[in-house]
């Protein structure tokens, strides 16, 4: 039985990870998450009685509590889902960013090359180190091609600036004392337990709700969407047949523009809620979903098209998106549907729905 550390496992693809390892292994996973406003142990109330599961509070940032947690648990695997998300937020407050997202993962590298060093030479070879990232640390492309493993990073926002930065500790980690480390970019998630901030679940809660539906600019911003469980698949099969040192895209091969995405799920929400039997919507005297939708001002330095290539990640390991986006898209909204109440206790206290990343924008 190997034993995996999930960092940030009580998030978003992290709390998904948890689940889809637990059914498709018989590994030990210990969850290390610091438990901020998107990180909750609701995300894992279905997996808190597996006998392999355990919860670990602590800040991967904290170099002596990540010390004591691998000299305790002695893992396999460690897998680096910890960071802040929100290009938004990012906007808002930079400083969360670099300590969450670059010196946190500078900890946990020190912790972890420090436990990995003093290991048996077969531990050491077989032990691995995965950082999840993401395509926004390449840039923006144009209407044309696609980012690869080999595109040069390009990051215009604070968010992907720090993710782009831990990327680069990791490599130099692997290339500088031998840590056998991977690194995973994946695009757009969607899915369960998405915090109601991101397009997506927060399309579907104001929906539902009979609130406006904003789309920034003129809604034609492109991004490649990939659903979490596939990902997770995805992060399964690196972990099991990636070659330490190396990188690899994970996408759904599913463009979409933002105007597109919140179509799709008010047709969606069409099917699973029609609009005429939603009280909220009769009581703002709105007709369908369609009509909620609000164009406002666009995010500053909002990257124009994301697409992914992941050729490297199906050629060379086995792996394919399974999931179409319509497909993905249905389960998902009636995933929301079904789980008002965890969206209603997971945002109390921490967000309201309101737009985030306009107060620090300065006219060019």
């Amino acid at each position: 039985m190997r034993t995996v550390i999930v960092t940030g496992g009580a998030g978003f693809i992290g709390s998904n990870f948890v689940h889809s390892a637990l059914k498709q292994t018989n590994w030990r996973l210990i969850v290390i998450d610091k438990l901020t406003y998107a990180g909750s142990l609701l995300n894992l109330h279905d997996v808190e009685h597996d006998p392999r599961y355990s919860f670990v509070h602590a800040d991967i940032g904290d170099q002596a509590a990540m010390a004591e947690a691998l000299e305790r648990w002695h893992p396999d695997i460690i897998v680096n889902f910890a960071a802040e998300t929100h290009v938004d937020r990012s906007i808002d407050g930079p400083h969360n960013f670099l300590a969450a997202n670059v010196m946190g993962t500078f900890g946990l590298l020190e912790a972890t090359r420090h436990y990995w060093s003093k290991l048996e030479p077969m531990r050491r070879k077989s032990f691995r180190y995965l950082q999840i990232s993401t395509d926004e640390v390449y840039g923006s492309l144009g209407d044309a091609g696609f980012f690869n493993e080999d595109s040069r990073y390009a990051p215009n926002s604070p968010y992907a600036a720090s993710k782009a930065s831990a990327d680069h500790f990791v490599r130099a980690y692997h290339e500088t004392f031998g840590l056998p480390t991977l690194i995973s970019h994946c695009s757009n998630n969607y899915g369960f337990y998405q915090f109601p901030e991101k397009l997506i679940p927060l399309a579907i809660s104001n929906a539902i709700a009979g609130k406006p539906l904003p789309i920034y600019g003129d809604g034609l911003n492109v991004r490649d969407w990939v659903f979490v469980g596939d990902h997770c698949d995805a992060i399964l099969t690196i972990l099991e047949r990636g070659r330490a040192g190396d990188q690899y895209i994970v996408g759904g091969r599913s463009e979409r523009t933002n105007l597109e995405v919140v179509n799709g799920v008010c047709a969606a929400l069409e099917e699973l809620l029609p609009a005429d039997s939603n009280v909220a919507l009769a009581a703002n005297r709105y007709e369908s979903y369609r009509d909620l939708i609000k164009m406002v001002p666009d995010r500053p330095g909002h990257d124009r098209r994301y697409a992914v290539d992941c050729s490297r990640i199906e050629r060379d390991l086995g792996w394919t998106s399974r999931i179409s986006f319509e497909m993905g898209l249905g389960m998902t909204v009636s995933w929301y549907l079904l789980n008002r109440r965890w969206c209603q206790a997971i945002q109390q206290g921490h967000y309201n729905g309101e737009r985030l990343g306009l107060q620090s924008a300065v006219p060019r």
